[in-house]
């Protein structure tokens, strides 16, 4: 009876010192958000719902695009997003929209405000809030952790290495035309704005060669006087805006202006950190070396 009892006991100690705790179960993401929110996703996300541009885009670069169930009416690109259910804009997102989607993961940038995160929390859905970054290094983070998000870690990694040795490249390479840049983030009777030399808009230009006219700015404010003083060799603005700026007073009497050197570049290619930032590199070297010729 005793060799029984003892047997018994041998048993339900082997049990209890295999069994997992709980609290111990084995998650497929854990992580901090930008917002420092520790985010915890039991299995892989499978219906996921972005409301990041650059997010949508590197969604699509890795073959991850089956995932999305919805984006924000900004993510445009590329065309195939057509397709993909809208469920709001940046400040006005529709929640009832992004429920009914089922999503298991919703991805925002960090503009989306902490009260809508929290209203889709409440609701029981994952929301992980991926940092809007501020230079063109920082791409490499965004697409390796978008890559984790969703399983395509391997393929990210791919990704991020070619976009690290194209900006080594890109500087090593050290074309540097000697024409200085402005890029026109806003102009008009609302004011004029450029990038400051703290942006990633900063960073394509000096890749590209150029020298931009922002360099010492800490904010997108520029000053009239300014911008005239200055008188940079090449403008490069919105394709939608070239026409207007040209034609509008006092921009008129600018040289770049007057000599036609005033260029319209696909605003998805520079006003967003994201992939085709690189494209834009490319446009703005081409122009300014057909520039010196």
């Amino acid at each position: 009876m005793k060799n029984i009892c003892s047997i018994l006991c041998i048993c339900l100690l082997c049990l209890a010192c295999n069994k997992q705790p709980a609290n111990n179960k084995e998650v497929f993401f854990k992580g901090t958000d930008s917002y420092q929110r520790e985010v915890v996703l039991e299995n892989e996300p499978l219906r996921v719902v972005s409301f990041s541009q650059a997010v949508t885009e590197v969604i699509y670069l890795l073959h991850a695009e089956k995932k999305l169930v919805g984006i924000s009416k900004f993510c445009t690109y590329p065309p195939e997003t057509e397709s993909v259910p809208k469920v709001g804009d940046l400040l006005n997102i529709n929640v009832e929209s992004v429920l009914q989607q089922r999503p298991d993961l919703i991805i925002v940038g960090s503009v989306v405000s902490k009260s809508t995160v929290e209203k889709f929390e409440k609701a029981g859905i994952p929301v992980y809030c991926l940092k809007e970054e501020k230079r063109l290094a920082d791409l490499p983070n965004l697409v390796r952790m978008t890559g984790k998000l969703l399983n395509k870690s391997a393929e990210a990694e791919v990704l991020a290495k070619e976009y690290t040795e194209k900006i080594t490249r890109a500087k090593s390479q050290g074309h540097v035309s000697g024409k200085t840049v402005y890029y026109v983030v806003g102009f008009g009777a609302t004011g004029d704005f450029t990038a400051a030399g703290n942006t990633f808009i900063h960073d394509i230009i000096t890749l590209a060669g150029g020298k931009n006219i922002g360099r010492e700015l800490t904010t997108w404010n520029v000053s009239r006087e300014f911008l005239f003083q200055q008188n940079p060799d090449c403008i490069f603005i919105r394709e939608e805006d070239c026409g207007n700026f040209c034609h509008t007073k006092p921009y008129t009497e600018l040289e770049a202006v007057k000599s036609g050197h005033v260029y319209p570049i696909p605003s998805g290619w520079i006003d967003n950190l994201c992939p085709r930032n690189f494209n834009a590199v490319d446009y703005i070297s081409a122009k300014l070396q057909d520039s010196i010729r």
